[in-house]
């Protein structure tokens, strides 16, 4: 309808003209046929439906993978909290992003490294070193405060207990400058071993930690800035130092070592993603809190004043988490001091709960955690719904008493299940999979799985309502036990790609 104006013919001759040009092998398209103005609709042909069925059970676990991203090195860097306390909510939802995106990476062919970036160089770590002192005087009954900016969780208490308890009273006695040098490793130390724990604790682990102090032991700082030099791309100004990131897209420039000497936070991180593609990485995807937005055009300016192109840099944006339980809102933890933690989060909801819920929205929508709903087993809860659509899958097969891994397509006729228009339509979706997992992957939008795994849930519980199996005729029956397996592989292979489990019985 659109050309026809444009072409000032009629809907109807310019659809006769597509269709003469068109041309189908008839087992794959039987038919084409003009639907009313502006229409055409396509009939498939032969077993197509079926043959999606032998697809997925041939392909099992594997269905739904492609190998769009042979070839390509990517870095999927996230979470990177500093080592300072204990991990929130917030950075939760970012870590279930991350590795989200990470497997949908790797599940269409890129060759993908988790990374965590460890802040453990700046002023932050000297405030870390400082509150950990503090607590230590105040544990031997001296009078210590902790310092403005400084860290007030009780987990510095408990770390303080710990020294003393392993160090002996008299670390209390160091000189204050031993102490705080030791204090930062200890503390950091602890931290970083906590986050870990934590994020195993919710199926989330990396391939890679890297030391922002890595970067000034190995002069990396210095080799990048001398980089920047020699393109042209520094200059002085007031006794500092800016790099020109106007020129490749950036509201201004920007300065990258300040008139005392020392460095903004902006040279490190240049230097830190230079070394991504020193390891040979054709991509860097990072996973960043929503208060950095404004940051990423002056990050991407500097990956392309060094050469890299537009492509190589990229930023998934997460906003902050809101938790609700009893519908009020859940302001902190006593342990931490002033948030919610991520393990006490998923000790309440489970993991499972806690990635789907985090996963349900677009990363850059600001998102409420409803504890009450996500331990809620009932319908209403949408990762219940959805695992409860792949146990009852499971549940054929156990009441068959036949191994669901055992089933087959072989001498099995498919078209039975074209016979139900709500069969056929569970089958279209089934093969849109593949698709959907592309499209995800190339938006680095895990939510789209989510979409997809409601859309499929709402289908798979309406036909066991309303399709019989066991008691069905017998060429049917083996119909739809092809049917049931493929659709239960599929549920199984889309939670699994969001860092969620299929249970068999729940």
């Amino acid at each position: 309808m659109r050309l026809a104006g444009a072409l000032k013919r009629k809907p109807r001759d310019i659809a006769e003209d597509i269709i003469s040009r068109l041309k189908f092998p008839p087992e794959v398209v039987s038919a084409v046929e003009i639907a009313g103005p502006g229409f055409i609709n396509f009939r498939l042909g032969g077993d197509t439906l079926g043959d999606v069925v032998k697809t997925i059970i041939s392909e099992g676990d594997r269905y739904g993978s492609s190998q769009i991203g042979a070839g390509k090195t990517v870095n999927v860097e996230f979470v990177s909290a500093n080592p300072t306390g204990p991990l929130h909510v917030g950075h939760g939802r970012g870590a279930a992003l991350g590795d989200a995106i990470a497997e949908l990476l790797g599940f269409t062919g890129h060759d993908v490294t988790r990374e965590f970036y460890v802040n453990d160089a700046g002023v932050q770590i000297d405030r870390l070193a400082q509150s950990l002192w503090a607590r230590i005087q105040n544990e031997v009954g001296r009078n210590a405060i902790i310092p403005d900016g400084g860290y007030n969780g009780d987990y510095l208490i408990e770390l303080a207990q710990k020294v003393l308890a392993e160090e002996g009273a008299s670390f209390a006695d160091l000189p204050e400058d031993d102490a705080l040098l030791r204090c930062r490793d200890i503390a950091v130390a602890d931290q970083r071993a906590e986050q870990d724990s934590d994020l195993a604790g919710m199926g989330v682990n990396f391939d890679v930690v890297f030391s922002e102090t890595s970067l000034y032991q190995d002069d990396s700082v210095e080799k990048c800035l001398a980089e920047l030099r020699d393109r042209g791309l520094v200059y002085e100004k007031d006794g500092a130092l800016w790099l020109k990131t106007e020129e490749f897209g950036d509201e201004k420039d920007r300065v990258i070592r300040k008139s005392d000497g020392s460095y903004t936070y902006f040279m490190p991180d240049i230097s830190y993603h230079e070394t991504k593609a020193r390891r040979g990485f054709q991509r860097a995807i990072d996973v960043w809190g929503a208060d950095h937005h404004g940051y990423i055009p002056r990050m991407s300016a500097a990956m392309q004043g060094l050469g890299h192109g537009k492509d190589f840099f990229d930023v998934a944006i997460v906003q902050l988490v809101k938790v609700l339980k009893d519908g009020s809102e859940v302001k902190f933890s006593k342990r931490a001091g002033d948030f919610v933690t991520l393990r006490d989060l998923y000790e309440q909801t489970g993991v499972d709960a806690a990635r789907y819920f985090f996963l349900m929205r677009k990363g850059d929508s600001h998102f409420v955690f409803d504890i009450d709903l996500a331990t809620r087993q009932s319908e209403e809860n949408p990762v219940y719904y959805v695992q409860y659509a792949h146990t009852r899958l499971c549940s054929i097969f156990r009441k068959a008493d036949v191994d669901v891994g055992s089933v087959t397509v072989d001498g099995v006729d498919l078209k039975l299940l074209t016979e139900s228009a709500e069969e056929a339509e569970l089958i279209k979706h089934l093969g849109e999979f593949p698709l959907r997992v592309e499209k995800a992957a190339a938006a680095l939008e895990p939510h789209r799985i989510i979409n997809y795994l409601d859309e499929l849930a709402r289908m798979v519980n309406g036909w066991y309502h309303r399709h019989r199996v066991l008691d069905a005729p017998e060429e049917l029956k083996k119909a739809r036990f092809a049917l049931a397996r493929a659709t239960q592989l599929v549920l199984k292979n889309a939670l699994t790609l969001i860092g969620v489990t299929a249970p068999e019985r729940m």
